[in-house]
């Protein structure tokens, strides 16, 4: 399978819907640059934000879930197309994504195609997902090259899904195949990111406007927060 852009190769109707999930923690330009790149290489009629109630596979969040939300609601603002959806921040218990796709089948419906966009190193990271096995039958996967993370040499159990599903473009099916898109890159490490707010720097080329302001006025990641 080629990791070109994949397009529709259908004249339907069917809805196209993105999930783009993580701790957001902050969210920064490399998520919305991915969001962005998805939209357009996978033809979505909606992409949205889910960000991670607990991430089980992170050992915490720098700040509390409310913040993180509301910080991925002002960066999304009222772009076209891109939507916030809570769910995984009102379910109590460990962010499974494959409860979250169950989840989302049950509203709205069997017909619409869910494509989960993954970051490459997500995708390596496929087979520690809890029933990871499961995914395609609730949504599309679609990945992209992010960092230093190839989309080659993948592990054994990631491979063979790949071998089964792979397919050069989204199908006319609302889940079942796994495909590649390009994106600009974008090197931030999120790590990186928050040692800097900490240390009281303001990165504002890694940061859109409104989220930079927000950690400003409520001091978050600051190192000395506590102490004033």
């Amino acid at each position: 399978m080629g990791a070109g852009s994949a397009h529709r190769a259908d004249t339907t109707a069917r809805r196209r819907i993105g999930l783009l999930g993580g701790t957001f923690d902050p969210i920064h330009v490399g998520h919305l640059a991915l969001a962005r790149a998805a939209r357009e290489a996978l033809r979505l009629d909606e992409l949205r934000f889910v960000p991670s109630g607990h991430s089980w596979q992170k050992a915490g969040s720098g700040v509390d879930a409310a913040a993180r939300l509301e910080m991925v609601r002002l960066a999304v603002g009222s772009t076209p197309g891109f939507v916030v959806d809570e769910r995984e921040l009102q379910r109590t218990g460990p962010s499974y994504t494959i409860d979250t796709l169950i989840d989302l089948r049950a509203g709205l419906g069997p017909e619409p195609a869910l494509v989960l966009v993954l970051g490459s190193d997500q995708l390596r990271n496929l087979a520690t997902w809890h029933r990871y096995r499961e995914l395609l039958q609730h949504a599309h996967i679609a990945a992209t090259q992010r960092g230093t993370h190839p989309l080659t040499a993948l592990d054994a159990p990631v491979e063979a899904l790949l071998a089964e599903h792979g397919r050069d473009a989204l199908p006319d099916a609302p889940s079942g195949a796994i495909v590649f898109f390009r994106m600009p890159p974008v090197p931030i490490s999120g790590t990186a990111l928050r040692a800097r707010l900490a240390q009281g720097e303001r990165p504002a080329e890694l940061l859109p406007p409104a989220v930079l302001d927000y950690i400003d006025r409520h001091r978050l990641y600051r190192a000395d927060a506590g102490s004033r």
